[in-house]
């Protein structure tokens, strides 16, 4: 379908390695008896639960949520543990992962495709169908405007939709489940299972690779970047959130009314959080509500607090 050629690029990347974390604490001073194990705080008020559902109820949507305050441990959680499709945010996690597979250098590698492998909405790649363009360039045009035939390069690169699900197999994920490619994989069909994941699924995907081990802090700082940089999500988290707040996101929607959000926020002097909101209706033709993810976060926001 697509093949690669190799060229000398001279272009260097640079991106500010944007650094959030917990420091570890002090090892316990030794003692006969072993400690007890620290319980996550998981936050289930009353409250926030009947603001999700009133959210479902008022958008005649089913909404899931997993949200992490990664300095306190703190979690949100509502259907968090739910199949959703997945839609576009699976962008963010392939260029997490063709990251993971290749050296910043290969980056320069100049991927050529033809007008036969566009898709709907690729209001990038269609511009350089003559000359190619190289794998950062289809990264970053599928993370930060959800080009779809970058989108589907990404997938090549992995060895198709099954790589993905390997490579996110490989961080701990045995959730997530990629069997179609670009556009197909939008169709969201209720009680379909593929290419779903659940909230929590794509949140802890999210921060193994932005925020843990699975990438070096230069790839993790690209992938940022990109992120923050995602001109489709200013009415989705980005908009429940505080405005002081930095936003590295990832947007997608598909049939059923799938509308979905995962990112990273920043609230100012504090840990990131990391947060998933997936939506679904019922009828093939519903439209989308961004307003029920950004809604969603707010509470989110609210029972962090």
């Amino acid at each position: 379908m697509m093949r690669a050629r190799v060229t000398l690029v001279g272009m260097v990347l640079a991106a500010a390695v944007l650094v959030a974390g917990c420091t570890s604490p002090e090892p316990a001073t030794p003692s006969s008896k072993p400690a007890e194990p620290t319980p996550i705080p998981t936050i289930t008020a009353a409250a926030s639960d009947a603001a999700f559902g009133g959210l479902e109820a008022t958008f005649d949507a089913r909404l899931g949520v997993y949200a992490i305050d990664t300095g306190t441990g703190a979690e949100v959680v509502y259907r968090a543990d739910e199949r959703f499709a997945y839609a576009s945010t699976f962008k963010a996690l392939a260029a997490a992962a063709v990251l993971q597979k290749n050296d910043l250098a290969d980056l320069d590698r100049v991927v050529t495709y033809s007008s036969s492998d566009l898709i709907t909405y690729s209001p990038v790649t269609e511009l350089h169908v003559a000359e190619g363009m190289t794998l950062g360039e289809i990264t970053e045009a599928a993370v930060r405007f959800s080009d779809n035939t970058a989108g589907n390069l990404m997938l090549d690169e992995l060895g198709g939709p099954e790589g993905l699900t390997a490579a996110l197999a490989d961080i701990g994920d045995d959730v997530t489940q990629a069997v179609r490619w670009e556009a197909g994989l939008n169709d969201g069909v209720p009680g379909d299972p593929r290419d779903t994941t659940s909230p929590r699924a794509f949140a802890t995907d999210l921060r193994e690779f932005a925020l843990g081990d699975a990438l070096d802090a230069d790839k993790q700082a690209l992938l940022i970047d990109w992120m923050t940089g995602n001109a489709t999500g200013s009415t989705l988290i980005r908009a429940g959130v505080p405005a002081d707040w930095v936003v590295a996101d990832k947007s997608g929607s598909g049939g059923y009314g799938v509308r979905n959000n995962i990112a990273i926020v920043w609230p100012p002097d504090a840990a990131p959080i990391v947060i998933a909101v997936l939506s679904t209706r019922d009828s093939p033709d519903a439209a989308r509500d961004d307003a029920l993810v950004a809604q969603a976060a707010a509470v989110v926001v609210d029972a962090l607090k």
